[in-house]
């Protein structure tokens, strides 16, 4: 079982986007994919509520803060959506169910600056440590042409770990969602772009 989890300490910073539509890559694959949310405001779950029935399936599981079950035999693919202010035992109960950690950071000072402290204690967990789970970062509604892109760049490159995709600041996401559904449940002409931008993530997380 492939086990992603999406976590940044701050609220805002794009995971619950990130989350779904990873799941919805997974789904149109016809993976096996669950989708557990640990978050007390339950972004994800209430989105699985609105997915519409003929949609590739994604599933959930019995999980919350306070409750970190292990998903389902037979899933094949899992991706967790945390809450903001991860840290601590919980980070550590949930690197437990984990292989691979996806960090995605705002070009924003405020989400930068929580993020800095955040990877830190991410890589100093033992699982990290021993190679149990591979970290990598994202940057969230970037626009390329803005100093705060280049800002986001020069933090990244503050830590010796990959970043696999800029994603633009685009209403796509924000329409798709709003419809229970992802990039990838879209007509191609209308997600070609975003979908080229995910080719990097797509490509780390089928490594392996």
């Amino acid at each position: 079982m492939k086990a992603f989890l999406v976590a940044n300490p701050k609220g805002g910073s794009g995971k619950s986007t990130l989350a779904t539509n990873l799941a919805g890559y997974f789904a149109a694959q016809r993976h096996e994919v669950m989708l557990g949310d640990i978050d007390r405001q339950q972004s994800s779950r209430a989105w699985l509520g609105i997915r519409p029935f003929e949609l590739p399936t994604i599933e959930t599981w019995e999980i919350g803060h306070d409750h970190i079950a292990r998903p389902p035999k037979g899933t094949t693919h899992v991706v967790l959506d945390t809450p903001a202010g991860l840290h601590g035992k919980l980070l550590d109960k949930v690197l437990k169910l984990s292989t691979r950690v996806i960090v995605p950071v705002q070009p924003s000072m405020f989400d930068m600056l929580a993020t800095r402290q955040f990877l830190e204690e991410l890589l100093a967990e033992k699982a990290v440590r021993k190679g149990k789970a591979d970290v990598a970062v994202i940057g969230m509604r970037v626009d390329a042409r803005t100093r705060a892109a280049g800002e986001l760049e020069r933090f990244f490159a503050t830590f010796d770990l990959p970043v696999l995709a800029y994603l633009r600041d685009t209403q796509v996401y924000v329409q798709a969602t709003a419809a229970g559904m992802t990039l990838f449940d879209l007509p191609p002409s209308r997600a070609e772009r975003d979908i080229e931008q995910w080719q990097a993530i797509i490509d780390w997380a089928e490594r392996g």
